[in-house]
């Protein structure tokens, strides 16, 4: 059910909201009521044209600032940002459906970095070696791209975009930033936010659609680059179409998490981790542990304390103090709720059935409540796809080995963790798995910002990570200089170059 709105959300380009030409909208919904809120607009390939445009003519002087103009708008949103939190996370809760306390760690992380950017004065510099021949010098500079398309996905509406937008502009670039049609609002706040933090007019820039939108970015002669989160599907087209444009990408995809419980570890440590890790944000997070490796001899015990803590999780209303809310569309939720009869199917044993749930919210939100699967076959797609939803599969393995063989078996290799308290078997573990961020007894293991976020195989196309020095490293370019000077001393000859050197 849906309710009719008015209310139309534009992009945001050259400093303010603009309608664009396309006459294209789609709803937007509160998940926890199931209703429409709003309509956003939907970009046509003119469309981002225009807002390409308007990073080009804002790029030279951008590019020219100085370190310090960079420094002191990073500052002034820095300071802003965490002023206005609360509100921001009032927006990711209503479009999102993520509970208030789930918004607003998303916002602490996305703070930590833009306080990473501020190194940009460090990480942007280059290196100099005098006197590489005689009277010869070698220096480099590290320099901005150009125009940056940004791609980001529903489910970190605020965190993601400031994965990469910040260090984007810090280095001297211009953004088109691409946020997920279905919770659009946190970018133009953002964008907002950086004018009214000093930012000029055309820095950054929100075009709101899809495919098309998203094609018209990869295939623009003047975007030099692309940053982009999502599933593995979209991110391999990503990264082959853009790449196929001659634009360097970043294309971090999807996930299938697993975390390995051993004999030895902290059981209840453990079954906290695993409740955590696969229902915070109703398990809509690329982070999620969605596979739980038990060895038989301590299987029945740990799932009965994931059971029992289950047993206390209060789903419902975001704003109303729940610990989870609901999925991000009515289309989702079914989706996800599908895989139940699938698992039923295939033999494995419903723990915790989530199509139960009594919310503490509206009856036509997008509800299901946490789920528990046991005994799930690594032939089912329960086991295989990447669900993203509260549902938390429990495979038992015969130990250790077992447990790194199906890790590795996995096509992705975002997210890993181990729970022991054995230390060598964590370093064979960390050593062993083919996986790009690992946790020791830590279930979400997602770096910090001085740091860089990022997977392997079929979870990132592209070697470049997200944020960190990896972030920097991707949106800008290095330069090599070889520099000789004539000497006035020596009659305007220079007499220390040897043709051999």
């Amino acid at each position: 059910m849906t309710s009719t709105t008015t209310d139309i959300l534009d992009h945001w380009v050259d400093g303010k909201p603009w309608a664009g030409e396309s006459d294209r909208v789609a709803p937007v919904f509160d998940p926890a009521l199931g209703t429409q809120q709003r309509a956003v607009r939907m970009a046509s390939a003119a469309d981002v044209g225009s807002a390409v445009a308007s990073a080009t003519a804002a790029l030279p002087a951008w590019r020219d600032a100085s370190v310090a103009t960079r420094s002191r708008f990073l500052l002034t949103f820095r300071e802003l940002l965490n002023a206005r939190k609360d509100e921001l996370a009032q927006i990711l809760t209503a479009e999102h459906g993520k509970v208030l306390s789930d918004a607003a760690g998303e916002i602490a992380r996305g703070l930590e970095v833009v306080e990473f950017a501020l190194s940009m004065p460090h990480l942007t510099k280059g290196e100099f070696s005098q006197n590489a021949s005689t009277g010869v010098d070698v220096y480099s500079v590290r320099e901005p791209v150009g125009v940056v398309g940004i791609i980001t996905p529903f489910n970190f509406p605020a965190m993601v975009p400031l994965w990469f937008f910040p260090i984007a502009i810090a280095a001297g670039n211009t953004v088109v930033l691409k946020p997920s049609e279905k919770d659009p609002s946190a970018s133009n706040w953002l964008a907002a936010l950086a004018i009214e933090a000093g930012l000029p007019a055309g820095v950054l820039n929100v075009v709101h659609g899809d495919k098309e939108a998203v094609d018209a970015l990869l295939v623009h002669p003047d975007v030099a680059a692309i940053s982009f989160v999502g599933s593995t599907p979209i991110a391999r087209y990503v990264y082959q179409t853009a790449a196929a444009h001659d634009k360097r990408v970043q294309a971090l995809g999807g996930a299938k998490n697993h975390m390995l419980v051993l004999p030895d570890a902290d059981l209840d440590l453990a079954a906290d981790a695993a409740v955590n890790a696969g229902f915070g944000s109703a398990g809509e997070r690329c982070m999620a542990v969605s596979v739980v490796l038990a060895v038989d001899s301590v299987a029945d015990e740990l799932v009965a304390k994931i059971a029992e803590r289950m047993g206390g999780l209060r789903t419902g209303d975001g704003r109303r103090g729940c610990d989870m809310g609901p999925l991000i569309t009515r289309a989702h939720r079914d989706t996800v709720a599908g895989y139940l009869d699938v698992a039923a199917r295939d033999g494995a044993d419903i723990v915790v059935d989530g199509r139960a749930v009594r919310p503490d919210g509206a009856a036509d939100g997008f509800w299901l409540g946490p789920t528990l699967i046991d005994n799930v076959p690594t032939g089912s797609q329960v086991y295989r796809d990447e669900i993203f939803g509260p549902v938390l599969s429990v495979v038992r393995v015969g130990g250790f080995e077992q447990g790194v063989e199906l890790i590795n078996a996995s096509p992705y290799g975002n997210g890993v963790a181990i729970f022991t308290n054995d230390g060598g078997a964590a370093r064979r573990f960390q050593r062993q798995v083919t996986v790009g961020m690992i946790g020791v007894n830590v279930p979400i293991p997602v770096p910090v910002a001085y740091h860089s976020f990022g997977g392997w195989k079929a979870s990132i196309f592209g070697d470049a990570k997200a944020y960190g020095p990896a972030g920097f490293a991707f949106f800008t370019r290095e330069k090599a200089v070889t520099s000789r000077w004539l000497d006035p001393s020596h009659g305007g000859i220079n007499l220390g170059f040897p043709q051999n050197s």
